[in-house]
């Protein structure tokens, strides 16, 4: 079968694809899975760029979508056949968050999905949505359950809310789906008028271009008559705290699920303080959590976006595309 592996440092220049032997049969609790698709991540970035340090030789991607292609004793939940999905945090299956590192991710901590199979304890994936592909599925893992636990979970998300979302990227595009899924407005921004006009065609109500209005914070205010809005999913960290913390409504909610703009900085804590909102920060969610998310998109017809697909021998050139930041929505690997 074909696996990518990552040689230390990182770089893309040192992602290589390689032949080696199948996985062979599954143990006790196991599966076997005929993987498909996988998506990419910032995190997945950050690992075969070398900026997040890890094993020489680990296969990167957190993400896989597939088809279980053998069941190993003792295994009831998944049959040869059923198309499934992986996790993100394989030991974490449900209750309150009780992981803060990485060590147990696949692609980071251990081996990940940039291969043909591999055999994994059975509560490492849940099924897919029913009615989606593969590729769509792999979306689902990381960026599509970062939106859920953001606004549903943690954000107790109800029809009529306002939700603003920072950019195009994949957890920004889940998170505007979710939003207008359960009936809230929704205000988006990003530095491309093209890409501002395919939020509002998504049903975005407003949209902000952050450089032309680099006070957008303010901008919200205005266009949520003063108050501001009830949620925000924020991406950038240091760089765009301050900003939220303008746009976000007295007693608001907002998810900090990335620091795009970097890991530390001045953060206007008084003024949080004032507007007496919650800053939570959030990785992911737990497989339960992941099961809830898919049941929930079984009932509705909402599908990820996905800009665009690569082979897995072009994974280097699929991260490219991601480092270029002219993608909208998901990047996939379909193989």
């Amino acid at each position: 079968m074909k696996v990518v592996t990552l040689k230390s440092p990182g770089g893309l220049d040192n992602l290589a694809v390689q032949d080696v032997s199948s996985p062979g049969e599954p143990g006790p609790g196991e599966i076997r899975v005929r993987l498909h698709a996988s998506s990419l991540n910032f995190h997945d970035y950050a690992v075969v760029a070398g900026m997040i340090p890890t094993e020489d030789g680990r296969i990167p991607m957190s993400d896989g979508a597939g088809v279980v292609e053998a069941v190993g004793e003792g295994v009831s939940e998944f049959a040869q056949g059923d198309h499934v999905v992986s996790t993100f945090f394989p030991h974490w299956l449900e209750g309150p968050a009780r992981v803060g590192d990485f060590r147990t991710t696949p692609g980071d901590g251990v081996d990940g999905y940039a291969r043909e199979q591999v055999v994994r304890p059975c509560e490492w994936f849940t099924h897919q949505p029913k009615n989606f592909s593969h590729a769509e599925s792999a979306t689902l893992t990381t960026a599509g359950l970062t939106a859920w636990r953001a606004l549903v979970v943690d954000g107790g998300i109800k029809a009529g809310d306002s939700v603003l979302v920072l950019g195009t990227g994949g957890v920004s595009i889940f998170a505007l789906q979710f939003a207008r899924m359960m009936g809230a407005r929704v205000i988006a921004t990003s530095s491309s008028d093209e890409k501002l006009a395919r939020l509002r065609e998504m049903g975005a109500e407003h949209t902000i271009n952050y450089k032309e209005v680099p006070d957008w914070g303010k901008r919200v205010k205005q266009l949520t008559g003063g108050e501001g809005v009830d949620h925000i999913v924020e991406v950038g960290g240091p760089g765009t705290l301050p900003q939220s913390f303008d746009a976000i409504k007295i007693g608001g909610h907002i998810a900090l699920i990335g620091i795009l703009t970097g890991r530390e900085g001045e953060i206007p804590t008084a003024k949080l303080m004032a507007k007496q909102a919650s800053l939570k920060g959030l990785i992911v969610g737990s497989r339960r959590h992941q099961i809830e998310m898919i049941r929930a998109l079984e009932t509705l017809d909402m599908h990820p976006v996905i800009d665009r697909s690569f082979a897995l021998e072009e994974i280097a050139d699929a991260f490219r595309h991601q480092e270029s930041g002219r993608h909208f929505g998901k990047i996939c690997l379909e193989f």
